[in-house]
């Protein structure tokens, strides 16, 4: 009796969950052929007409459903629907292709699409930063095509990034346009820049010393932060790995009156479990403490018109060494260990003064304690510059000009004085972006700068497009650049190890020639979309100051080169949009670089001769389902080694990093991601018999000396070495799991 009234009412109740049908359809469909993709939230009966342009659903009569419109692979829409909306609805108006040819900045300084800008632009998006989660920009560029996140240090994990084969210090990175990352930055600061602020960075490969000054040699990262009118309330996103690494991100929008918009942000590192997996007695990844603080306020002043402002604030203790150190050993000579401590706060703000003309300023302090073993590294830098920009238009030509000054203020204990303690840089840049017809244009431009140090600078830039149809555009850049150098700041093997840095004579000023051949193709077919790219490119320089491990193995010898060096390379990348929900994009890079001293040809140290990329990332129909696979060739490279004796390889092996993550959106606002990192467990100590040489021996102790000051064989130092971390190139952490979460509330 009690199983029929059981069942009475769950037919009753059943039977009152009335549905209703609905329809919503993409509007201008024909003019050209987009590919959708749909994703409803909660999931209901649903199915796909005309090229998946119409989706007919079946929802609940009590119920609110959220749908979500994908073009192309970028989320268009989002609309939400019930029983008492139209029978149809419409969602998308535009009639027109726009993936991949988003609207960037940073080639021009001014808004221009991907496929009418003779700079080339790459655009790393928010989505493609999730394809593997990091707690810092830097190990999230390691798969990008042109692009390779070098480890600079086996101790304490520093690293860069190399553009095009090019060492870090020759990439200028900038937030929201202005140079706030550089010289300390360079190597501290970047890995501090949590991906849960940035929006997009743009990439421009090839010397853009013309708009952003001299260190633009390789090329220029410009992270773009998130606008705060365009982000979530609230969010959060959180992760954990299986070496205890934990990250949380979280941010909060806030607007005060009509015209004031807040987005704060909180990021917060922690990696508190040392680990020695290839039993040298030191740790393989550096133990963290890092913490940071963002804040973006935008001031709308008039119509059309918005001042926005950003401050951010990092703190991070790191260090790495012999597994029984504790910060009490800091500094001294029973147990080695590197230990860093950075406090970096910056400012930045743009003011329109007019509707063509707008005031960029930025402020830096940055401060460093660090001790490489018995070494103290004591610096503090701080940075003011300000940058007044005006843009007009004369009959074809789009015009812009503006004047900068960059004041440099930087002290450090280092025992050789290796830059001037305060500099400016006053500049005067003009640009002229000129449109001959439809298919040809060329942007043309010059900066005067002049160092308070070396003078005046002339660099000049010119850049010309031809677009054979208008889904494809082929541009030649060619430019110079010049650069300062600061070996303490930039090359953290100064500091590290027991080598002792020597300069021959004063430094010079680096001075480059850079020329750049790239060509676009966009291809739309019944399977997708299909994107080509192909670069090709040259880089000389003269003077260029280089370090010298080979000559003596008791000493890094700084000089400017008496030669020449160059690179010059070639790339090639597809990316694909499928109709069914695959992404996809392969790159590979080949790189042959040489500098030339006392008539010697070699290549340079930490150059590798090819770079491969992929990213691979599909999701299902309801758009709840995802899995992205990525990773990276990089292939051989010439390494330091101390002695001829020593067993380590002189060239590395080629490796491959790869990770792979699923995510699930149980809800609109909920995404549960997990996965894989290092897939194939792969680290540079499986391919040597130590990385760092003397272990055992840090402070050299035990080293035994000649009269001619060399190190000579013992039975417990076979191969007649010193204690040296510098034999790095690649991360030391093997495989390992992750998983986290994230959510937002509109």
């Amino acid at each position: 009796m009690l199983k029929n009234w059981l069942l009475f009412f769950i037919v009753c109740y059943c039977s009152a969950q009335e549905t209703c049908s609905k329809q919503i359809e993409v509007g201008g469909v024909g003019k050209v052929k987009d590919i959708f993709t749909w994703h409803v939230t909660p999931t209901c009966k649903q199915h796909l007409t005309n090229n998946n342009s119409q989706l007919f659903l079946e929802i609940k009569s009590n119920q609110e459903y959220w749908v979500q419109l994908t073009v192309n692979g970028t989320k268009r829409k989002r609309i939400k629907i019930d029983c008492q909306s139209p029978d149809v609805s419409t969602i998308y108006e535009e009639r027109k292709v726009e993936n991949l040819d988003e609207v960037v900045v940073s080639g021009t300084l001014k808004p221009v699409r991907r496929l009418e800008t003779a700079i080339p632009v790459e655009i790393i998006s928010q989505a493609f930063l999730k394809q593997n989660p990091t707690s810092n920009l830097l190990e999230s560029l390691g798969s990008v095509p042109g692009l390779r996140a070098q480890n600079n240090c086996n101790v304490c994990n520093t690293g860069d990034i190399r553009i095009n084969g090019l060492d870090g210090p020759y990439t200028m990175v900038t937030i929201d346009g202005m140079p706030i990352v550089s010289a300390l930055g360079t190597v501290y600061g970047l890995s501090g820049i949590p991906t849960s602020i940035i929006d997009r960075i743009e990439v421009v490969k090839g010397a853009a010393s013309t708009l952003y000054g001299s260190e633009a040699v390789a090329g220029l990262l410009n992270i773009i932060t998130k606008k705060p009118e365009n982000s979530a309330r609230y969010s959060a996103d959180s992760f954990t790995t299986s070496w205890f690494e934990s990250s949380l991100d979280i941010s909060q929008k806030a607007k005060i009156g009509k015209s004031i918009q807040l987005l704060h942000g909180l990021s917060v590192f922690r990696s508190q479990n040392p680990k020695d997996v290839n039993h040298d007695g030191f740790t393989d990844s550096a133990v963290t403490n890092r913490i940071s603080f963002f804040q973006k306020g935008t001031f709308n002043i008039q119509k059309e018109q918005t001042a926005s402002w950003m401050l951010r604030y990092l703190y991070e203790d790191r260090w790495g060494g012999q597994m029984n150190w504790t910060p009490q050993y800091r500094g001294g000579n029973q147990i080695y260990g590197e230990s860093i401590y950075t406090n970096r706060w910056e400012w930045l703000s743009m003011v329109p003064l007019s509707k063509k003309t707008r005031l960029q300023s930025s402020l830096i302090g940055h401060y460093q304690d660090a001790a490489y073993g018995v070494h103290r590294f004591l610096a503090k830098q701080h940075i003011a510059f300000a940058q007044l920009l005006h843009d007009w238009t004369w009959n074809k030509h789009q015009l812009l000009g503006g004047i900068a000054m960059r004041w440099q203020d930087y002290k450090d204990n280092a025992p050789i004085q290796s830059t001037i303690a305060q500099t400016t840089i006053n500049s005067l840049f003009m640009q002229d972006d000129w449109n001959w017809n439809q298919k040809t244009g060329a942007v043309l431009g010059m900066r005067l700068d002049y160092h308070s140090a070396h003078g005046y600078i002339y660099t000049p830039r010119m850049a010309i497009k031809w677009k054979p149809s208008p889904l494809s555009v082929l541009r030649w850049n060619i430019g110079t650049g010049f650069r300062v150098v600061n070996v303490f700041s930039e090359d953290h093997q100064a500091l590290s190890g027991g080598r002792t840095v020597t300069f021959e004579g004063t430094l010079k000023p680096e001075t480059s020639y850079n020329t750049h051949l790239n060509y676009l193709l966009k291809k739309q077919t019944s399977i997708g979309l299909f994107v080509w790219e192909n670069a090709l490119w040259y880089t000389y320089f003269t003077h260029r100051i280089q370090a010298d491990y080979d000559s003596n193995p008791n000493l890094i010898i700084y000089s400017n080169a008496n030669g020449y060096n160059q690179i010059q390379g070639c790339s090639s990348q597809l990316d694909w949009i499928s109709t069914w929900g695959l992404k996809a994009t392969v790159s590979i890079s080949f790189y042959d670089a040489t500098m030339q001293q006392n008539n010697e040809r070699k290549r340079p140290l930490f150059s590798e001769k090819y770079n491969g990329t992929w990213n691979l990332t599909y999701t299902n129909q309801k758009g709840n389902w995802t899995i992205d696979y990525n990773g990276s060739l990089v292939g051989p490279m010439r390494l330091p080694l101390l002695s001829a004796t020593d067993p380590r390889r002189s060239e590395s092996l080629p490796y491959s990093i790869q990770n792979i993550q699923m995510t699930y959106r149980p809800y609109e606002n909920w995404e549960i991601y997990g996965g894989i990192k290092n897939l194939l467990n792969w680290t540079p100590a499986k391919e040597n018999p130590f990385l760092i040489a003397r272990s055992n021996d840090p402070f050299d102790q035990q080293v035994q000396w000649n009269a001619q000051g060399q190190i000579m064989a013992a039975p417990n130092n076979p191969y007649g070495l010193s204690f040296d971390p510098t034999y790095a190139y690649a991360p030391n952490q093997g495989a390992r799991v992750f998983i986290g979460c994230r959510m937002h509330i509109d």
